[in-house]
Formats: structure tokens, C-alpha cells, sequence
């Protein structure tokens, strides 16, 4: 029988054996997991994720994108209050303790042996949870505890306790996209953190727990239990608040909705093309690095420019009727008002239109409608006075409709969605800066933006390209050309009449007065005169590219597919004194820091530079969608770069066109507006307001495009189908009111810009008019013959089929 001294001694070894082991196992793991501890000192330059901000000229915001809500804060800046809601919370011995919790470690351990549960309180502590957040995976298992372990005491050799109650505040998770106790006190209460009441920060406190699940929004029951019954008592128990402040801010109903960020100018589609550009250039991660981009949007401008697209389109659609209801849905019988509300889940605001759908209608013309957010309204018998019908005669039960506000306090109006849209550009002629932009009626309802991606005709607001070509040869405003019929013949023996608007023929006409009466067969002749490869040429100096221009004689019609953008780039050279600019819209970029990475200097027009053409130093740019975005960029930064700052040098754009053509073409459309098409623009009062109107066959197309003050301005209203606007739905009566109502807000405070005529030029009476023209023309204004009614050749140059 072994004795028991030897069982002894053999059980002392085995310890001493297993001991030996188990220290060698720890020691090799502590060696691995060691060995794979990132650098603590990384956190110190860590770069949180933060949503970039894009501004106006003025500082007013216009939009936020990125996927994280935050705004990172300095200890000193988070109150006292707030700080002990978190420690009572999460860490009551944050300040005290090495970084780790051994008693709530031990817990942890002893409850992942003993039960199935993968997920248990594990005592963390607030250094352990910046451990976790910043480096560790969320993994449950014994390694990556021991690795959060020693990971903590590592941040908390090199880190002081404020840098790491910092980090945590600044990188938590709060729900709702909210990281960051600032981001979340601004989004759940609309608050900076020294504005909020204890009830709000004990309610702060609790969400990290369940960002998701129990955070006040989403889950109020619970998030108000969680305050109620573990926050504020824990922070009374501690001493941080009296029993009465606790009791107090448990009396406080949940009160958190969503506050975004106050978007003080609305300008999606420029914000869009803001983000698109910003990605192209730096990553995709860019929306993520807490960029600032201060575009040259101007903010009053910019209003004005959505209310007079709006309010233009509203006439438009109201002059063709109702259209009838956007859809139908069954109402149950007694169905209460959240319920019907339930059924315009997904069906977005367009504008000022609200989605409404019809509960009730009565005897006397009025109907009910309930709103997405379960109000119920009234419209009454006037509510639909433009379609000569009440309510009651248009609408039944469980129709949807779109309602907007009226201008008397609880009125009001029903209405519809335009079939037509409409686009307006509104540059600075002189330099490009984009002071305005509407790509179409509502962005949330279509994201595509007309004004640079829809190419249309223009019709005759292409005319004084056409004029300024031939002006270049020889050609002046009073020159005659014969307003005549006229036929091309093409070498397969078809033929081409091409006819005014209306029909009519009115003879031999001084080009002043054709531009102004807008007629089609005097450009047709003059444009058969100089010859199509030339125009082409020519035109595409004002920035087309020449796939846009036909290679025929419709071009003097304007057939060509052109964006708003790049017809009001054109029209910038008449405005600016015949100077081509690039469009741009991003003037700088700061970073995180403050510090200016992007400055965007713009080619800048030349009045008295002279001549038709000429080259420019300015280096090589990346024009993407007809706008220039500045120095073609370096390869796209990634996480850990910043873009590289850029440092400006004055440069002077390219001449377009004679600044003497230039001079004739503005005075020229000067006189549409006095006494022609465009003869409504009259009402702003201006004498430096110009432009010329453009329709396409049936009336697909509506365009006014002009200048006035230091702006060029181009709107343009058709319907994304292609179908008619509808019967003499001309420029002048579609796209001029809005030209007007925008440009009447737009100049208000602005000098007048009559520019005086440039040296090379004399003042003479030609064909029984005083004009200025160029002074070598003089000598042959008497040998011209515009006058002849000598039908085209058959040349392929005119094949138009």
C-alpha cells in the first residue's frame, strides 16, 4: 500500500508540474497576444470618422454627407454632470482603478465556464472598452479578453485618464448614426452638451449599453427604464446628484426626436455634384474625413432660384389642369388616422407637396385628408380653385394626392406634381462661379440633374452663335438678308423647306431685327452663306464640343443636343466681352483641422484684350459634366492622406469670340428684350438685360437664355419624356417667367453692366440704320450681297436627313 507521504509528494509535484505549465502557456500566450498589441501612441493621432460639410459662399450649410454623425469634443468642453452620468454608468472607479477590473473579470470568466451564455456582463471598464473599440474585434472568448486585458493596461501607461475618457466619449456608438456623446446630444435633443438638463445626459448615459435597441428614439419604454431605474440612481447612490435632482429628472417624460443638422440653404443638386466631385478626387473615404467645402453657390440667390422654378412650373402645370390622383388605396371602414397615415409609408415630400391621402369627402365641395404624419386636414371648396372643380367632384375616398400649404395660417391647397420640368444655370459671367443651380423640380422626387445631363435642342436660342459666326465674317446688325422661302435639295433628291414659326415671309430684313423678330429663314441663308464646317468652327470656341453641333444647315435652328450648362457658358462670352470661362461651383476645401487644402482660382475674363482667340497659361483642368473642377487631381488620397494644398496663381481666360462681336450680339439681344420674343423681361426695368427665346418642334423644348447685371442665366422647361409642353408653350411663355422671377431677386441690389463699344469700332448708319461695326467692314458694307435667293447647292455639307 503506498504510503501517504508518497501520495503527497507526488500530488506536490504534479502541481508543481501543471503550475509549471500553466505558467510556460501563459507566458507563451501573454508573448503572442503581446506581440500583436498595436502602438497605444496611435491614439493620440487617431482620426474619428466625421461627416464632410458642404457650405455655401456665404458659410450657410447646404448639406452634410458621411456615414457617421459626430463631433468630436475636448474633455474640458464635456460637462462636469455629464462625465459622472457615464462613469456612474460604466466606470464608477475609471480614476482609480489601473485600467481594470478584476472582480468584474473574475464574474465574467467564472460565467463563460459555467453557462452557455457567449454574452456576458463582463465588467468591463472604460479603458477596456476604448481597447475593444478602437482595436479588438467583439469577438467572446477567453483570448480576446486577456488581449482587452493587457491592452488596457498598456493605454493606461501611456495615456492619461481625461485622453482615454476622451476617446470614449468621442467613439462611442449612441444609435441612429450618432458616434460621439456631442453628435448624439445634437441629433436626439437638438443641444450643444452644456445645454443639456441631467434628465437628457442621464438618458445619454444609458444608450451605449444598446445603441440600437434602447436608445430614446427607438425604444423609449426601455430607454426611459434604463434612466430611470439604473442611471439616475446609480448617480445619486455616488453622491454625484441629490436623491431630490434624481427624483426631479425622473419626473421628466422622454422627450428626444431626431434633429438633423439645419440645412440652411437648399441646393441638392449642386451638394450632389459637390459629393461626386469630392469623391472623384480624393476616395471614397473622403465623406468620412470631416472635410468643409465652401462652394460659390450663392444662398439668396439660390432660393430664389428653386421658388421661381417651382412656382414657374406650378403655372405651367396648372394652365394644362388636373391630371387626376397619384394612386388609390382601400380604407377599411372606421380606419383611424395613424392607420391611414401608415399607407404613404415610402411616398417621399416633393418640394412643397405633401403626400395626403383622402378620408372623407362631403356634400358641400370640401374633403378630408389625412398627413404621413397622421394630422388630419381640411381642404375646402377653394382649396382647388385652379382646376374650376371642388375637392368633392375631383377625389373619393383612398385617394393620394399632394396638398401644400397655403399662405393663410391652417389653409390648405390641393395640388399636383408637374409633368414639366425645368432646369436654370446662373453663372458669373466674368469668372464661371456658379451662383445658382436647379437640375428639375424636386431632387427627392428624381435625382437627375438637367442642368448638366439633359442634353435638348435649343432652338433658337442658338441664333447668336449662329449670328456671332457670321459676323466674323463680315457680317454686322445691319446687314440685309432676305427673309424668303427657300429649298435644299440633298444628293438622294430629297428636300428640306425649312419655314418661320407661324409661317410668313417678311423680305429683305436687317439682321437686328431678325434676331429680334426670331426668324428661322434669315439665319437658315446666313448660315448657307459662310458654310456649316466653318460655323461649327467657329461655335465651338464658346466651349461646345463639336459631336454637339450638327454638320448641316438645321444647326441655325438649333438642332444641336446641348446642356443648360454649357448653353449658359456660351452665353457668358456675349455677357463678359467674348472671354470663354469654365464653370466651376467648389471655391476651397478645409480639413478636420482648419487647415486650407483646395483654393480654386478661376480664369478670369479680359475686357480690351482684343482679338477672337487666343491661349491662356492656366494648367491643365478637369472638366467633368461641362465644369471645370480646377487642377486635374492627384491619385485619390486614401484613409491616412490629405489632400495636397494647392496654391493659386491668377490666370486669364481664353477669348472665345471677338470682343466687338461679343459687343454687337449684346446689343443685339438687348433689343429681343426692349421691343421682341423676350419683351416681358422688360418688367425688371434694366437696360443691361438681355436674351433670346427657343422653341423646338411641337414645343418639346422651352428655353430663355440671358444675361443682365455680372450673371448669365439660361432656363430651360420640357418634360423628361420628350412628349409637347402643350399648345404655344414658347420660351416666352414657359421658361421667361422664370428668368424673370430669378433674375428680378438676383439683380435687386446689382449695378447696371452696359459695357461701352470696344476700340475697332465705328458708328455708321448702315441699310438706313446707325450701327457700330467693325472698322475693316466699312470698306466692304457696299460690296455685300446677303441678299441673294440662290438655293443651296446639292452638297452633302447640307444633308440634314
Amino acid at each position: 500500500m503506498v504510503s501517504f507521504r508518497r501520495i503527497l509528494r507526488w500530488s506536490a509535484v504534479l502541481c508543481l508540474v501543471l503550475g509549471a505549465a500553466a505558467a510556460i502557456a501563459l507566458a507563451a500566450l501573454y508573448t503572442k497576444v503581446s506581440a500583436e498589441l498595436p502602438d497605444v501612441q496611435t491614439l493620440r493621432d487617431i482620426q474619428l470618422q466625421e461627416p464632410m460639410y458642404v457650405y455655401d459662399r456665404q458659410g450657410q450649410l447646404m448639406a452634410v454627407f458621411g456615414e457617421a454623425r459626430r463631433s468630436p469634443v475636448r474633455i474640458e468642453e464635456v460637462p462636469e454632470r455629464l462625465k459622472q452620468a457615464f462613469l456612474a454608468t460604466e466606470d464608477a472607479r475609471f480614476y482609480e482603478h489601473g485600467g481594470v477590473d478584476y472582480k468584474g473579470i473574475a464574474r465574467a470568466v467564472w460565467l463563460l465556464a459555467t453557462t452557455s451564455n457567449k454574452r456576458v456582463p463582463g465588467g468591463s471598464t472604460i479603458t477596456q472598452q476604448v481597447a475593444r473599440q478602437f482595436y479588438l474585434s467583439s469577438e467572446y472568448s477567453y483570448t480576446r479578453k486577456f488581449a482587452e486585458i493587457l491592452l488596457a493596461r498598456k493605454i493606461e501607461a501611456e495615456l492619461s485618464k481625461d485622453e482615454i475618457f476622451e476617446l470614449y466619449l468621442n467613439k462611442s456608438f449612441f444609435g441612429n448614426r450618432a458616434y460621439g456623446v456631442a453628435a448624439a446630444a445634437d441629433y436626439y435633443y437638438g443641444k450643444s452638451l452644456d445645454q443639456l438638463d441631467l434628465d437628457e445626459m442621464a438618458s445619454l448615459a444609458a444608450i451605449p449599453k444598446f445603441p440600437s435597441a434602447a436608445n430614446p428614439i427607438s425604444n423609449p419604454v426601455r430607454a426611459r427604464e434604463r434612466r430611470d431605474h439604473y442611471v439616475l440612481p446609480r448617480m445619486a447612490e455616488l453622491g454625484f446628484v441629490s436623491q431630490a435632482e434624481a427624483a426631479a429628472a425622473m419626473a421628466v417624460p422622454m422627450h428626444a426626436s431626431p434633429h438633423e443638422p439645419p440645412v440652411e440653404v437648399e441646393a441638392p443638386y449642386v451638394a450632389e455634384m459637390v459629393r461626386q466631385e469630392m469623391i472623384s478626387r480624393y476616395g471614397e473615404d473622403v465623406l468620412n474625413q470631416g472635410y468643409k467645402v465652401y462652394t460659390t453657390v450663392d444662398g439668396p440667390l439660390q432660393t430664389a432660384a428653386n421658388t421661381a422654378v417651382r412656382d414657374g412650373l406650378h403655372l405651367y402645370d396648372h394652365r394644362h389642369g388636373w391630371h387626376g390622383v397619384e394612386k388609390k388605396v382601400a380604407l377599411p371602414a372606421g380606419a383611424e388616422p395613424a392607420a391611414i397615415a401608415r399607407e404613404l409609408a415610402g411616398i417621399s415630400a416633393q418640394a412643397s407637396l405633401l403626400p395626403a391621402v383622402i378620408s372623407a369627402v362631403h356634400s358641400d365641395g370640401r374633403a378630408e385628408a389625412v398627413l404621413a404624419d397622421a394630422r388630419v386636414i381640411t381642404l375646402d371648396a377653394a382649396s382647388s380653385r385652379w382646376t374650376n372643380r371642388t375637392p368633392a367632384r375631383l377625389l373619393e375616398r383612398g385617394d393620394i394626392v399632394r396638398v401644400r400649404a397655403g399662405d393663410k395660417d391652417g389653409q390648405w391647397l390641393l395640388d399636383q406634381v408637374p409633368r414639366g420640368q425645368s432646369a436654370l444655370v446662373s453663372l458669373e459671367a466674368d469668372t464661371g462661379a456658379l451662383r445658382a443651380l436647379v437640375g428639375g423640380y424636386s431632387f427627392a422626387g428624381n435625382k437627375f440633374n438637367r442642368a448638366t445631363q439633359a442634353r435638348r435642342q435649343p432652338g433658337s436660342s442658338f441664333k447668336p452663335f449662329v449670328y456671332a459666326a457670321a459676323f466674323d465674317k463680315g457680317f454686322n446688325p445691319g446687314s440685309i438678308v432676305l427673309d424668303a422661302p427657300v429649298v435644299f435639295r440633298d444628293r438622294r433628291g430629297k428636300t428640306w423647306q425649312p419655314q418661320n414659326d407661324g409661317g410668313g415671309f417678311r423680305g429683305p430684313m436687317r439682321l437686328r431685327e431678325a434676331l429680334v423678330q426670331s426668324r428661322n429663314l434669315v439665319s437658315v441663308r446666313m448660315l448657307d452663306t459662310i458654310g456649316v464646317e466653318f460655323a461649327r468652327n467657329y461655335i465651338s470656341e464658346f466651349g461646345f464640343t463639336l459631336d454637339e453641333l450638327p454638320p448641316n444647315l438645321s444647326m441655325s435652328l438649333g438642332t444641336a443636343s446641348v446642356t443648360p450648362l454649357s448653353v449658359t457658358r456660351g452665353f457668358a462670352a456675349f455677357a463678359n466681352g467674348g472671354s470663354r470661362i469654365d464653370p466651376w461651383f467648389i471655391e476651397r476645401v478645409v480639413d478636420r483641422n482648419g487647415a486650407q487644402v483646395f483654393q480654386h482660382t478661376p480664369l478670369v475674363a479680359c475686357r480690351g484684350c482684343g482679338g477672337r482667340t487666343g491661349t491662356s497659361s492656366a494648367p491643365v483642368s478637369q472638366v467633368v459634366d461641362g465644369f471645370n473642377f480646377g487642377d486635374a487631381p492627384q491619385p485619390a488620397a486614401t484613409a491616412s492622406q490629405a489632400p495636397a494644398a494647392v496654391q493659386p496663381t491668377a490666370q486669364t481666360a481664353p477669348r472665345a469670340i471677338d470682343e466687338r462681336t461679343a459687343w454687337q450680339l449684346h446689343s443685339m439681344m438687348r433689343d429681343v428684350v426692349k421691343r421682341g420674343t423676350g419683351a416681358a423681361a422688360r418688367s425688371l426695368g434694366r437696360e443691361d438685360v438681355g436674351g433670346k427665346t427657343g422653341s423646338t418642334n411641337d414645343h418639346r423644348d422651352a428655353w430663355f437664355a440671358g444675361f443682365g447685371g455680372p450673371l448669365a442665366t439660361v432656363v430651360w422647361v420640357g418634360r423628361d419624356d420628350f412628349r409637347s409642353l402643350g399648345y404655344r408653350e414658347y420660351g416666352g411663355k414657359s421658361a421667361l417667367p422664370i428668368w424673370i422671377d430669378y433674375m428680378r431677386a438676383a439683380l435687386a441690389d446689382a449695378p447696371q453692366n452696359l459695357p461701352e463699344p470696344p476700340s475697332g469700332m465705328v458708328e455708321t448708319v448702315v441699310n438706313g440704320a446707325t450701327e457700330w461695326v467693325k472698322v475693316e467692314d466699312l470698306d466692304r458694307l457696299q460690296e455685300q450681297d446677303f441678299f441673294s435667293d440662290t438655293a443651296a447647292p446639292d452638297d452633302s455639307a447640307f444633308d440634314i436627313f
